[in-house]
């Protein structure tokens, strides 16, 4: 299951410790159930692969051990073709039956063939059949001349130039091995030895499942053997028989595996083919009874793992419990903080985990919270007494503002321009600093101050200061600058530069645009100044802040406010030349959209 469906199934209004219960329960069943799936169809390829491979040995020693047999009595009839004395020559000799000559041969042949079956309990009878009518044999059944007549002897001639190997059925079942004895050249007769079929049924009784099937067949596609008792749902012979012929067209004879429907029933079918008869042994063992223990399995293995998950259920219970006990009482703290209540009983926290880091923080908040608020109503306590004093404060500058105006009417009707000219231009200056609360003004608004700020201190000189301005764009003077930029910096110019000067000084301001950015240069004609003297202006290290005569903002208070506002590379950048000029140049972001009161610049 992906993360993401498990989310999904945790409501979001469940508590932590629903949560961590109801994620333990989900993965707990998860591993449970990919566990035991596993272990059950590995269990069920075990038992088949462990069934597959007990009926394979089976088989496998089941043929060896009818080899060796096999083997035996090939030996046994080498020994009896290659006899001359006791076998060749009672076949070639003209001794007829009811003789005392044919009957001393019986005895003596037949007292050979005793001693070469003797203690072999698996051979049922030997036999020498001479193609002259002859018959010697010991062990049952009977047998007499009119062997030859039978398709067995004519099977045994055709194939028994090495060994032969047949399946007889009759009054009782066995298998043959017959060979040839020839001398000159020529065939004389046929020994024959039967086995007992009942080693043969001990031999391949194997059977893994009560209902499995085991089929011998030889090579000329004949049942050798076959299961005693074959269910009801056991393949025909004819499918049988076709299966082998399949098999042996595919080359899966050696031991080979494959899972078959026959009949509309899977089994697991194992073959073999034998080296020495060539005969081909086929196991039907059927899937389903084979995996009836795995079924018994899977009982076992169900009953165990809710067992498990139950272990794990209640376990996680009291996980997830011991879990967010501290995350509940830390909730409950809250809960009284949040009614107002910051005298609350505290329940100690003792833990360093992150709950335990969350009370300590939860504490110093409300802590600091009490202290806030003894602080607010203090502020408010002295906030009402500061608009009593600010109440009594304003009628300062409207009481400087009458006086100004009725300074510059009384200079009107005295005919005294200069006097009223002071006076109203101090008005201007006096509204622009005290009056005007916007942190932004326009460059004209600016370069009025700077015209209201010569019309004074030109008095001071006696004669007229000469500011040029240069505007290269008429648009320019609606940019926003910080208010009281310009005015400090044309103060400086007139005291410290053109002050000093008998006669000709002038100062000039030009507005421009430079990369997109709002250009202002204040240049004079005055003294000029060192580096040393610049870096003092402008804040260099261990300097203290000069300051305007008028408005009490230097040039270095300027320059800081720009930084500290719009940060690199805004600001003021100065040039000199001793004895020569002095350039202010002010870099300012090109601000053309409307700015309230107050308002900051991002």
């Amino acid at each position: 299951m992906k993360l993401s469906t498990m989310r999904r199934w945790v409501s979001p209004s469940l508590s932590i410790q629903g949560k961590i219960f109801l994620a333990f329960s989900l993965v707990a069943l998860l591993s449970i159930v990919s566990i035991s799936v596993i272990v059950y169809f590995n269990m069920r390829e075990t038992i088949k692969s462990n069934a597959v491979t007990s009926v394979s040995d089976s088989i496998r020693q089941a043929d060896e051990s009818l080899n060796i047999m096999l083997e035996e009595i090939d030996r046994l009839n080498t020994v009896v073709v290659t006899n001359k004395n006791t076998v060749i020559d009672t076949l070639l000799s003209s001794s007829e039956e009811i003789s005392f000559e044919w009957f001393q041969e019986q005895k003596r042949i037949e007292e050979f063939l005793s001693s070469l079956v003797a203690n072999k309990p698996y051979i049922a009878r030997i036999a020498v059949v001479g193609l002259n009518g002859k018959v010697f044999f010991t062990g049952g059944p009977w047998l007499d001349k009119s062997i030859l007549e039978t398709p067995m002897m004519d099977f045994m001639l055709r194939n028994g130039s090495r060994h032969a190997y047949l399946k007889q059925t009759g009054v009782t079942e066995t298998i043959t091995v017959g060979r040839e004895i020839r001398y000159d050249r020529q065939t004389i007769g046929i020994v024959m030895v039967d086995l007992n079929y009942d080693f043969i049924r001990k031999t391949y009784g194997v059977r893994p499942t009560a209902d499995s099937m085991l089929y011998v067949l030889d090579q000329q596609d004949e049942f050798v053997y076959r299961s005693d008792h074959t269910p009801s749902f056991a393949p025909s012979e004819q499918r049988i028989v076709d299966m082998n012929r399949k098999f042996a067209k595919l080359g899966k004879v050696e031991g080979d595996v494959e899972e078959k429907v026959v009949g509309g029933r899977s089994y697991i079918v194992v073959s073999r083919q034998s080296d020495h008869t060539g005969w081909t042994t086929l196991a039907l063992i059927p899937t389903d009874s084979l995996l009836i223990e795995s079924a018994r399995l899977l009982k076992l293995i169900i009953e165990a793992s809710a067992i498990v998950l139950l272990v794990v259920l209640i376990g996680s219970l009291q996980v997830s419990s011991r879990i967010t006990i501290n995350i509940r009482r830390l909730k409950s703290m809250m809960m009284l903080v949040k009614d107002g209540n910051l005298t609350f009983p505290k329940k100690e926290i003792r833990t360093k985990d992150e709950v335990g880091q969350l009370y300590h923080v939860f504490i110093g908040m409300v802590e600091e919270l009490k202290r806030s608020f003894e602080g607010i109503h203090i502020s408010e306590q002295e906030k009402r007494e500061a608009e009593l004093t600010a109440l009594q404060a304003q009628i300062r500058p409207h009481f400087l503002y009458n006086s100004l105006n009725t300074i510059k009417y009384l200079a009107k009707l005295n005919g005294t321009p200069n006097i009223e000219e002071v006076s109203g231009s101090l008005i201007n200056l006096m509204r622009g600093v005290l009056g005007n609360s916007n942190e932004y003004l326009t460059v004209r608004e600016e370069l009025d101050y700077v015209r209201s700020y010569i019309s004074i201190v030109k008095y001071k000189y006696m004669e007229p200061i000469l500011v040029h301005e240069e505007i290269e764009d008429t648009s320019l003077l609606d940019s926003r600058v910080l208010k009281l930029t310009l005015q400090p910096i044309v103060e400086n110019a007139v005291l410290h530069g053109i002050g000093s000067r008998d006669q000709g000084g002038f100062v000039t301001i030009r507005v421009y645009e430079d990369n997109r950015d709002l250009m202002i240069e204040v240049t004079d004609n005055g003294k000029g100044m060192t580096p040393e003297q610049m870096e003092q202006l402008l804040g260099g290290p261990g300097t203290k802040p000069t300051s305007s005569r008028f408005s009490g903002m230097g040039v270095r208070n300027v320059h800081e406010r720009i930084v500290r506002s719009f940060e690199a590379p805004y600001g003021i950048r100065l040039y000199s030349e001793p004895g020569l000029y002095t350039k202010v140049e002010i870099r300012f972001p090109n601000l053309r959209a409307q700015i309230g009161a107050g308002q900051e610049v991002s």
